[in-house]
Order: C-alpha cells, then sequence, then structure tokens
C-alpha cells in the first residue's frame, strides 16, 4: 500500500477491496510524508488531509503530487514560512463517494405526526433508501469521526435514528394527510426527497437520490377512518348507500315477505312515518325533535359511523356542537325522501 524509504511515506493510496466501506484511514505507522509524495485517489474516492484534529487539503481522483503548491491549507496549518521542504505527518482519510443502494430504514418507535384531519396520529414506517456521500468533510466531522475503517454496518447503525429524524420532519413539513400517507407510498417517498436531501446534506455530508417507502403501519382507528372513507367513496353518500343495500336485499332475499330488502324497504316506511309523528321519548318507538348520530343510525339500520361520515359530507344536514352532531327530526326526513 504504500512505499517507505528511510521512514518517510512516498506514495500514498487505498484500494477498497471490500465494497461496503465508507471512509479509510491511511496508517502512517508513526511515518512521515516526504515532499514530492505520491497521493493516488481512484475513481469513486475523496482524500481528505486532516492536521490535529483540523480539516486541511481535499483532493478527488488522480495522481497528486503533494507540494506546496497544492497543499495550500497544510502550508497554513503547519506554518511553514518558506514552503514544504521537511517532512511532515498529517492523517489521510479515503472517502467512498460511490452510491450505496438498498439500505434499510425503519423507526423503532412510532413517529408522532400532527394530521390537519385526525390531530396527532402514531405512525411506523420503514422502507429502503440509496446514499453517496458527497461532503467529505461533514461526513467525517459528523458521521465517521476518527473511525479507522468505517464500514456499511456500522453506519446503518449510526445512521438508523437521524435517518428517522429527517424522515419525520419533512414529513411534518409537507403536511400529507395521513389518510394518504398509508396508501401512496410511492409518491410520498418521491415527494419527501427535495425536503430530505436538503437537511442529509447539511447536517452529515449526504444525499439520497433514492427514498422508498414500503410500508406505513397506522392505529386500528386511523385503518377504520380509512376503510370508512373508502367505502363512502364508494358508494357515493348515505342516501345511495342505503338504496344500494335495499337493492342488494332484494337480489340476495329468500322466501318470505321479500327477503332482506323487503325488510328494508319496510324499516325505511316506519322510519319515515315515526319521524312525522308528534311527541318525542315519551312516545312508545317515537324519536326526539333532536337527535343524535346514534338516534339517526337507529332510523336509518346503518352504523353510528357511516351517518357522521355523511354528516361531515354534507350529504346529510346537521350541526357540529363542539366535538358533536346534532340533527333534527325534519332534517332526517328531507334526507329520506
Amino acid at each position: 500500500m504504500a512505499l517507505i524509504r528511510g521512514q518517510l511515506i512516498e506514495i500514498i493510496e487505498w484500494t477498497d477491496d471490500s465494497r461496503d466501506t465508507l471512509s479509510y484511514r491511511f496508517p502512517d505507522e508513526d511515518k512521515e510524508i516526504k515532499r514530492g509524495a505520491q497521493l493516488i485517489v481512484r475513481a469513486s474516492q475523496m482524500a481528505q488531509f486532516v492536521y490535529l484534529g483540523q480539516f486541511g487539503d481535499l483532493f478527488g481522483p488522480g495522481k497528486h503530487t503533494l507540494t506546496t503548491a497544492n497543499i495550500p491549507v497544510l502550508t497554513r496549518l503547519l506554518g511553514w514560512k518558506y514552503g514544504f521542504e521537511s517532512p511532515f505527518k498529517a492523517d489521510v482519510y479515503f472517502v467512498t463517494t460511490r452510491l450505496f443502494t438498498g439500505n434499510k430504514w425503519g423507526t423503532s418507535n412510532p413517529v408522532m405526526v400532527r394530521d390537519q384531519d385526525l390531530g396527532i396520529v402514531r405512525l411506523r414506517a420503514f422502507g429502503t433508501y440509496d446514499f453517496r456521500v458527497v461532503d467529505g468533510p461533514r461526513f467525517l466531522k459528523e458521521v465517521a469521526g476518527t473511525d479507522a475503517h468505517f464500514q456499511l454496518d456500522e453506519f446503518a447503525d449510526t445512521m438508523r435514528s437521524r435517518i428517522v429524524s429527517v424522515f419525520s420532519e419533512a414529513l411534518a413539513a409537507s403536511k400529507v394527510p395521513a389518510l394518504d400517507i398509508a396508501t401512496r407510498h410511492t409518491e410520498l417517498g418521491a415527494a419527501l426527497l427535495p425536503l430530505i436531501n436538503p437537511a442529509l446534506k447539511e447536517k452529515y455530508g449526504l444525499e439520497m437520490p433514492a427514498f422508498v417507502i414500503e410500508n406505513v403501519s397506522v392505529p386500528p382507528e386511523v385503518e377504520q377512518a380509512i376503510d370508512k372513507r373508502s367505502g363512502m367513496a364508494a358508494v357515493g353518500n348515505l342516501n345511495d348507500f342505503v338504496k344500494y343495500q335495499i337493492a342488494q336485499g332484494f337480489e340476495k332475499g329468500g322466501p318470505g315477505a321479500g327477503g332482506v330488502g323487503a325488510e328494508l324497504a319496510v324499516g325505511m316506511t316506519i322510519a319515515q312515518q315515526m319521524l312525522n309523528q308528534t311527541g318525542g321519548l315519551a312516545t312508545p318507538g317515537g324519536f326526539p325533535e333532536m337527535l343524535s348520530p346514534a338516534d339517526a343510525a337507529k332510523v336509518l339500520g346503518v352504523t353510528e359511523a357511516d351517518v357522521i361520515a355523511s354528516l361531515e359530507a354534507g350529504d346529510l344536514k346537521g350541526k357540529r356542537i363542539g366535538s358533536q352532531w346534532r340533527l333534527t327530526r325534519a332534517q332526517l326526513a328531507d334526507f329520506l325522501k
């Protein structure tokens, strides 16, 4: 790796045989670098000089002869008044700049996201990402440190929580609704890249050409909300939904009074008659003038969640008082017409 003559280093180079090394410190073994030494930096590498913890000159791919002219930062740090004449000691770090693909990321704990529809939601997510080092000094300072041989498995352990942190910040900045996060993984990953990359480069000297979200899991109550939204989108509105159920009942009805469809039709007629009655809770089988979603659900023969979804969509008229919905018998009667 190095040709040694009289305890002086004449050639500085590194060949990566592992394919999983991100940075490597050239082993000087207390030897000094002589004037005119050759620095060989291969494709997909950069070489960073470090002197007493201070970053010196940075070299890209090519063959470089170390003279005063091409190490101006080291010349200043070493305090040479008359140029580079005597040997000197400095650490040389080789940083790999090629693309590392298919790296896994995931949230070990739920990420708290403030959603415009659902409030604060807990999300778990995982996927893969590709990355490369674009700022060698920052990467060495913030990620690899003084590790003599920093490899991909160490990087994964070091960066897992940081990647999730940047993902969480980008997700919050994107203001993507939680209901969309769980159903549009591919689009979301691409949309988050412009938000993730500036933070990664500024903090860690990294760039991500690809960030893939393979799965997002949400709490059961959010899953139910997604199912309800999908169901309402499929049937249009609650009125159509009830009519659809009646039609399905006629098709699947058994012997007797026309099956489920007939029962629902009779139920709708009875519901309209009951709503037209005067009186309230004191009337056997009657309903008060002001109804709750649960009352309306009993009249319509559907779930309370369906009624609330229709109220929120505006198909069924009502009024929200605080966090609760209320509607009048007249509004429900109009809906049933």
